[in-house]
C-alpha cells in the first residue's frame, strides 16, 4: 500500500513534518473554538524541536494534527511528503506504525504485556525484528533493565512512563511526537531521557517534536516555538532554561479571545 504524496511544488525541504494554513476548529456557533488557527510550521529533520505555550494555547492540538491523531479542519499537515489529510483511516493507521512514535502523558501501555513486549509492540505489530542491540541500549537508559518481565500495573508511574519513552525510541521512528515525556519522572530520571532525546537527534538524526511547560526541558530543545491563541506568537532558537523562562513570563495571563 503506497501513501499520498502531496504535489511535487508543495514538498517541504529537509523537514520531517510540516504544516501550513493549519486550522483546526471545535464545535460551531457559540460553542466554537478556534484551537489552531492557520499554523505555518517545519520540523526539521535531524532536530529537536520544543512547542510550549500558555494553558489551552493549541500546543498539545498542534501536535495531536501533525501527528495524525486528530483530524484537521482546514489547510495542509504533512510527514515527509506524505499529506495527511488525504489517507484513509487504515493508511494513517499505518503512517502512525510505520513512520511514527509517540510518547503520551497517559502512557497508554497494554496491561496485559510485560515492560518489554510494550517496548517492543509496534515493531512486533509491523513485522519487523527488533534490533537488539539498540533495544537494550535504549532499556538501559531509562533504567529499566531489572523491570523487563514486569506488567504496567506493577510498576510506577514514573516506570510506566520511561516504558512509553523507551517503546517510542525503539523502532527508530521517522519522528518521534512527545507530550510531557518527563512529566511523571524525578529531576534525574527526567534529565537522562532528556539527554537521551537529545543524543539520539545527535547522533542517529533522530526527529523529536515535544510539547512541555518545563523551561528546563525545552532547554535540550535545538528551537522552541511558542503558541498562544492558536497561533505561533515567537520562537527561540538554542534555548537555555533562562531564555525560554523569559520568553514564557510574556505570555502569562494570556487570555484566548477566540
Amino acid at each position: 500500500m503506497s501513501y499520498a504524496a502531496a504535489p511535487a511544488h508543495a514538498r517541504p525541504v529537509a523537514a520531517a513534518a510540516q504544516a501550513a494554513g493549519l486550522t483546526k476548529v471545535y464545535g460551531a456557533g457559540e460553542t466554537r473554538v478556534v484551537a489552531l488557527d492557520s499554523v505555518d510550521v517545519e520540523f526539521g529533520r535531524g532536530r529537536f524541536t520544543a512547542i510550549m505555550g500558555p494553558s489551552g494555547s493549541g500546543k498539545s492540538t498542534l501536535m495531536h494534527c501533525m501527528a495524525g491523531l486528530d483530524s484537521i479542519t482546514s489547510g495542509s499537515a504533512r510527514i515527509g511528503e506524505v499529506e495527511l489529510s488525504q489517507l484513509k483511516d487504515r493508511e494513517l493507521t499505518r503512517l502512525r506504525r510505520d513512520k511514527v512514535g509517540f510518547v503520551f502523558q497517559a502512557f497508554n501501555l497494554l496491561p496485559t504485556l510485560s515492560a518489554y513486549e510494550n517496548i517492543t509492540l509496534p515493531g512486533a505489530i509491523a513485522g519487523r525484528t527488533p534490533d537488539q542491540e539498540w533495544v537494550e541500549r535504549v532499556v538501559r537508559t531509562v533504567g529499566l533493565a531489572d523491570r523487563l518481565t514486569h506488567r504496567p500495573a506493577q510498576l510506577s508511574g514514573g516506570q510506566q512512563q520511561r516504558v512509553a519513552v523507551a517503546r517510542a525510541l525503539a523502532a527508530r521512528p521517522e519522528i518521534i511526537f512527545a507530550d510531557e515525556p518527563t512529566g511523571n519522572l524525578d529531576s534525574r530520571s527526567g534529565a537522562e531521557i532528556l539527554g537521551f532525546l537529545r543524543e539520539s537527534v545527535h547522533a542517529l538524526e533522530q526527529t523529536v517534536v515535544m510539547v512541555t511547560h518545563d523551561p528546563v526541558a525545552a532547554a535540550y530543545a535545538d528551537r522552541v516555538i511558542f503558541l498562544a491563541d492558536g497561533r505561533i506568537v515567537d520562537e527561540l532558537h538554542r534555548p537555555t532554561a533562562d531564555t525560554v523562562l523569559d520568553r514564557m513570563r510574556q505570555f502569562e495571563g494570556v487570555v484566548r479571545t477566540s
